[in-house]
């Protein structure tokens, strides 16, 4: 299977001269955009929100933190504002893989073309599930 890399940028959403540009692997398997911890400090100054367990592809249980707002550009797709989780990473080849997990892409309406290897933009929002869960026979819970 290919993998589909994506040009980001992220800012601080309260303090925009923090930015950092890079490329991003896109994981549907991952929830958060999730950032190096080493990469924490070129944000600035960040509300952190909690800290959680997170099992990674290896399977083994590491801490991260949780913080924002940042503001998420995705190449061609709507800015949006989100959290982004900092973990310890160890960089491969002298580089970090910054990833980009199925929250931001919901998100920013992108969705993973399996065929054409890329992000296309999806045309609605679905909240159709959310209608069944919270709707019986046309009645609100």
């Amino acid at each position: 299977m290919g993998r589909i890399i994506v040009e980001t940028t992220l800012e601080n959403a309260l303090d925009p001269s923090h930015k950092i540009r890079c490329d991003a692997l896109v994981d549907t398997g991952a929830a958060y955009l999730t950032l190096p911890h080493a990469w924490r400090d070129r944000l600035g100054t960040l509300t952190e929100l909690d800290t959680v367990e997170v099992e990674t592809a290896n399977q083994s249980i590491i801490q991260g933190l949780i913080c924002g707002p940042v503001l998420l550009r995705m190449a061609r797709f709507r800015p949006v504002l989100t959290e982004v989780l900092f973990i310890d990473m160890q960089p491969a080849d002298g580089a970090y893989e910054p990833l980009i997990g199925y929250i931001p892409l919901e998100q920013a309406q992108a969705a993973v073309d399996m065929v054409g290897h890329r992000l296309i933009k999806v045309s609605r929002v679905d909240l159709k599930s959310l209608a069944r869960r919270y709707c019986y026979r046309g009645q609100a819970p």
